[in-house]
């Protein structure tokens, strides 16, 4: 009984050497006696006891990987301490398992030494600016190398440059000086803008005054015209009905008392003007003076009835 017992035991444990369940995203590499038999893929999977042995355990997850900071020489001889982050993902076990003894610090040491290299043909200013160049340039090169390796490097991002403080001192200096600079110019512009503004605002001004002022004299000029031309076309008319009355039956002689009233009025105010008291020569005989009067208007009657 007691030897059933045991050999049920035995049982059992052979049992549990040989089932083997593997976690999803996760690898299992078995050597056979030594060597390299299979790789276990997720779920159930069975194995020989005491012959088969699950030698290496790989996640297939994106592992980041924190690279140390290390000091780096720029082309134009400035230190710059540089870290940064590496993102890689085991691709193939069993060269995971057997390509390095250990391809986390191979993978370490080689994106240290490619960032060292990419920097040091790079001046500083340009380590700021071309990031990507040198994310790009390091995922590259451990790519080449991981191969064999059995990773794949996703990508590698710089966390922090950091130069010496006088560096540091000297860049915020010329920082300063840069928006001091591009302060000045942009004022300087405000005022030549505010300047061509005014200029412009004032050309317009004279522009629009002088055209006022032409419209204003043409309008006065047409205005003239048009005054004169019918003043000109009332005397035409009364000349004409004055010279169409002498013709009619007692024309004449309204004529004639007309202009004897304005002969008189008219030698009156001559006669008032000054301190002078004027007298005609003949003002015994007023009717003389406007009998010649008369022989005009008759003239001008004659020429007009002609």
């Amino acid at each position: 009984m007691q030897v059933a017992i045991a050999l049920f035991v035995v049982v059992l444990i052979i049992i549990a050497k040989g089932v083997r369940v593997v976690p999803q995203q996760h690898a299992w590499v078995v050597e056979r006696l030594g060597r390299y038999h299979a790789t276990l893929a997720p779920g159930l999977n069975l194995v020989i006891p005491f012959i088969d042995r699950i030698a290496y355990k790989h996640l297939l997850k994106e592992i980041p990987l924190d690279v140390p900071s290390q000091v780096c020489i720029t082309k134009d001889n400035t230190q710059l301490a540089v870290d940064g982050v590496l993102y890689f993902q085991v691709t193939d076990p069993r060269l995971a398992s057997y390509g390095s003894s250990d391809y986390i610090m191979a993978i370490t040491q080689l994106a240290q030494t490619t960032l060292r290299s990419v920097i040091g043909r790079m001046e500083l200013d340009k380590t700021f600016e071309e990031r990507e160049h040198i994310n790009h340039s390091v995922v590259q090169v451990l790519n080449e190398a991981s191969t064999n390796w059995g990773v794949k490097v996703l990508r590698y991002e710089i966390k922090d440059l950091t130069p010496p403080k006088e560096i540091l001192h000297a860049m915020q200096a010329q920082i300063t000086a840069e928006r001091e600079k591009r302060a000045v110019i942009a004022t300087s512009e405000g005022k030549m803008q505010e300047q061509i503004n005014i200029a412009t605002g004032e050309r317009e001004a004279a522009i629009r005054e002088s055209e006022g002022e032409k419209q204003a004299a043409i309008n006065r000029a047409q205005g003239e015209a048009e005054a004169v031309k019918l003043v000109a076309e009332a005397t035409a008319k009364a000349l004409y009905m004055v010279a169409q009355a002498t013709q009619t039956p007692g024309g004449m002689q309204a004529v004639n008392l007309k202009v004897a009233e304005k002969y008189v009025d008219a030698f009156g105010n001559i006669a008032k003007t000054g301190n002078t008291l004027i007298v005609p020569s003949n003002m015994a005989d007023i009717s003389s003076l406007i009998a010649g009067a008369m022989t005009v208007v008759k003239a001008q009657g004659g020429e007009v009835k002609a």
